[in-house]
C-alpha cells in the first residue's frame, strides 16, 4: 500500500545547450531521468549524500541516455528502466517494460505510456500518488511546454495520437519535460495567435522565470490545454500543419 504523505521533491539539474536531467529525490534516495551525461548528475548526487536507485530512460537519443552507463558503474545496483522495444538501442537496460506496464519505485505507483512519433519507440512514466496534486508526468521529447517532439522516427498519426492519450490524465499533472523549449515554442504560438491572452500572459511568466534564472518547468496539463497549439489540434490534419510549419518557423 502506497504511503499517504510521503516526501515527494524533484530538482532540475540543466546540462547541454537546453537538456534538463530531472532527479527525483526521496529520503536518502534518488532515480533520473534520462541522464544526457554524468558528470553533473554524479556531482549533484554526492553532494547530496544520495544513493541512486534507478534511471528512467524514455527513448534512446545520446542526450537522453549518454551518462547512464557511467552511472550505473558508479551505482551498479540502480535499475536502468526502459522499453523493450528498445533492447538494441538501449542495451544497458535491466528492467524492461511495455506499455500500461504498472510497476513501482520509492513508494509510488508508475505506469509506462507509450508515446510514438519523436521516435519509433518513445514511452513515457507517469506517477499517480494517493494525493491527486501529486500526479507527475515524464514525457521525455513528446510533450514539452508549448510544444511537442518533432516527428525524427515516428509519423504525424502517431504523434497527435500519443498526444491524445497523455492528454487524458488528469488536468493538475505536473509536466516534467526533458528540454527548455518553453520561450521559443510560445513566441511561435504567438506569431500565430496574438491575440490569444493565455498565451501572451504565459510567455510573459516564462521569461521573468528565465531572466532570474529559474526554469520555465513543469508545467501543468492544465496550462498546455490552454496554451499548446499541438494539444489543441482537432484533428490530424490541423497537427500535421502545425508540426510543419513550427519546423520551418524562422528558417
Amino acid at each position: 500500500m502506497l504511503e499517504k504523505k510521503s516526501e515527494f521533491i524533484i530538482y532540475p539539474i540543466t546540462v547541454l545547450q537546453d537538456n534538463i536531467v530531472w532527479v527525483w529525490v526521496h529520503n536518502c534516495n534518488a532515480v533520473v531521468i534520462d541522464p544526457s551525461i554524468s558528470s553533473p548528475v554524479e556531482k549533484w548526487l554526492l553532494d547530496k549524500d544520495l544513493s541512486l536507485k534507478a534511471i528512467l530512460q524514455t527513448h534512446h537519443h545520446d542526450d537522453h541516455i549518454g551518462g547512464t552507463q557511467k552511472l550505473i558503474k558508479r551505482w551498479p545496483n540502480a535499475k536502468v528502466v526502459a522499453s523493450k522495444k528498445e533492447l538494441k538501442r538501449i542495451p544497458f537496460q535491466t528492467f524492461s517494460v511495455d506499455d500500461n506496464d504498472i510497476f513501482y519505485l520509492m513508494d509510488s505507483e508508475i505506469k509506462v505510456i507509450e508515446v510514438h512519433g519523436h521516435t519509433n519507440n518513445h514511452i513515457a512514466f507517469y506517477i499517480s500518488k494517493a494525493n491527486a496534486k501529486d500526479n507527475i508526468l515524464f514525457p521525455g521529447d513528446t510533450l514539452f511546454g508549448g510544444g511537442c517532439g518533432r516527428l525524427l522516427e515516428g509519423t504525424p498519426i502517431q504523434m497527435f495520437e500519443s498526444l491524445n492519450r497523455l492528454n487524458t490524465l488528469p488536468e493538475n499533472t505536473r509536466v516534467y519535460s526533458a528540454h527548455e523549449y518553453t520561450e521559443n515554442n510560445l513566441k511561435w504560438a504567438l506569431s500565430l495567435e496574438p491575440n490569444n491572452i493565455y498565451i501572451t500572459e504565459r510567455l510573459q511568466i516564462v521569461q521573468n522565470k528565465l531572466q532570474n534564472g529559474m526554469p520555465s518547468l513543469p508545467t501543468t496539463l492544465s496550462e498546455e490545454r490552454k496554451t499548446n497549439l499541438f494539444l489543441k489540434a482537432k484533428n490530424v490534419e490541423d497537427f500535421t500543419a502545425l508540426r510543419r510549419h513550427k519546423d520551418c518557423w524562422k528558417c
